[in-house]
């Protein structure tokens, strides 16, 4: 014989209150007063009682679930943020459904066919190729409840993001600041037409009259520490010796970090090196690395925010609204001894 399912009934039997009692109760009602709740919540969970999640979405229309898609996994930026995401939604109520896309727009379109399929109530989304996001687009057309974690182009979804561009732009400038003019640039990005940061560089060369040294640009397979050591290891292997890299991680930058060790080069002496996104373990390296640092309590609390806001909006969707947060420049040792 199965285990007796409890229901409210049961826990108002035991404390001698209503089942409306009850049921406001264990949903924190302000109507009841706090010491009623503590007596109710305490014999709720001496009866074991478990909320019927799935009767409520039944008549709320709301699974208080939300998904979440992110491109990697391993990134130690992402991995915060989905950490803030999912406590700030379950401040709220909201569970939080987890996938990475991997940064494929194939496994990302299985992702949100996925959690369609599961009555999500919305979707946060950091787009594999940021200007491609027709299908992102489309969601929010049809009135489903979806916010972008990186900029639109389009302006045409709610978006809560940084502003790649401007940090990019700040560190660049930074390194001219410092005198390079040979600066090597370790792209993980554009080759999936995702070009902000690029741009972002490009202008703060052109405003310093700087050549872009298309030869030191590298479209780096990878974002990891391996891969950023391998770019600049084929670099230097080519006979370019560039005097500053810019990365587009951290991680790629401790890349850089390490073959300069291995290597005899002194940084920032011989060769200067900035990062993106402020990682635990930039701040930590052997020479501390300057970088811009991705806010991230901002970005994933105001993502949450725009989300929720949509979830309970009456009729149809309001007008997109676009976020974006510029980044702090953060110098340390190994761009400037």
């Amino acid at each position: 014989m199965g285990r007796k399912t409890v229901k409210l009934k049961d826990i108002a039997e035991e404390t001698g209150f209503s089942t409306n009692t009850v049921s406001l109760a264990l949903r924190e009602s302000p109507r009841i007063p706090v010491k009623t709740r503590d007596i109710i919540k305490k014999a709720a969970r001496k009866l074991n009682y478990t909320p019927n999640h799935i009767a409520k979405s039944l008549v709320s229309r709301k699974s208080m679930t939300v998904g979440l898609v992110v491109t990697d996994i391993l990134n130690p930026t992402l991995t915060r943020v989905a950490q803030r995401v999912t406590d700030a939604l379950a401040e709220l109520g909201y569970s939080t459904l987890f996938a990475t896309s991997n940064n494929t727009r194939r496994r990302e379109d299985e992702v949100i066919a996925s959690f369609r399929g599961r009555q999500v109530d919305g979707i946060l989304i950091y787009p594999s190729e940021h200007q491609n996001t027709k299908h992102v687009r489309e969601l929010r057309e049809g009135g489903f409840p979806v916010v972008s974690m990186v900029a639109d182009p389009e302006k045409s979804v709610d978006t809560a993001s940084v502003n790649d561009f401007v940090g990019a732009r700040k560190l660049m400038q930074h390194l001219t600041e410092c005198g390079h003019k040979d600066i090597a640039f370790l792209d993980a990005a554009s080759h999936l037409g995702n070009t902000e940061k690029l741009d972002g560089g490009k202008a703060a060369l052109k405003s310093a009259s700087v050549p872009f040294r298309e030869d030191m640009h590298v479209d780096v397979k990878g974002t990891g520490v391996e891969a950023g050591y391998n770019a600049i290891k084929t670099l230097w292997e080519q006979g370019k010796r560039p005097t500053a890299v810019l990365a587009t991680n951290d991680s790629l930058a401790l890349g850089v970090l390490r073959f300069c060790d291995e290597s005899g080069l002194k940084v920032p002496q011989d060769m200067a090196i900035a990062g993106f996104d402020n990682i635990e373990f930039a701040q930590m390296a052997s020479v501390p690395i300057t970088t811009v640092a991705y806010p991230v309590e901002r970005v994933a609390t105001n993502a949450v925010r725009h989300l929720v806001a949509l979830i309970d909006a009456e009729g149809p969707l309001p007008p997109p609204t676009e976020t974006l947060f510029e980044p702090e420049l953060i110098v340390r040792q190994s761009t400037k001894g």
